[in-house]
C-alpha cells in the first residue's frame, strides 16, 4: 500500500463515528502533512495545526502514542472545518 493510500484510509476511519482507538499520533501528523497543514510546535506537548484558514491546537498523546476518541473526534471537526470530507 502505498503512501497515499495509508493516508485516505487514515482519513476514512478518522471521518466516521466510532472513530479509531487505534490511531497512532505519527500517522495523525503525516496525514495532516500529506493534506498540505503546516504544523508547528507549541509549549509542552502542544502542536498547532494550520490548514484551509482553520487554525487548531491538539495535544501530542504521551505516555502512549495512540490518539483517544476524543481528540479524533476533535481532529474531525477541524478537518470538516477546513473543507477536507463531508460536513456533519
Amino acid at each position: 500500500m502505498g503512501p497515499a493510500r495509508k493516508h485516505e484510509k487514515l482519513l476514512r476511519r478518522i471521518l466516521v463515528d466510532p472513530p479509531p482507538a487505534d490511531a497512532r499520533w505519527a500517522e495523525v501528523e503525516a496525514l495532516l502533512r500529506f493534506l498540505g497543514a503546516e504544523l508547528s510546535e507549541g509549549r509542552g506537548s502542544r502542536v498547532r495545526v494550520a490548514l484551509g484558514g482553520v487554525r487548531a491546537v491538539f495535544h501530542r498523546p504521551h505516555p502512549r502514542p495512540v490518539v483517544n476518541r476524543g481528540a479524533l473526534r476533535s481532529l474531525r471537526r477541524f478537518l470538516v472545518e477546513a473543507g477536507v470530507g463531508p460536513e456533519e
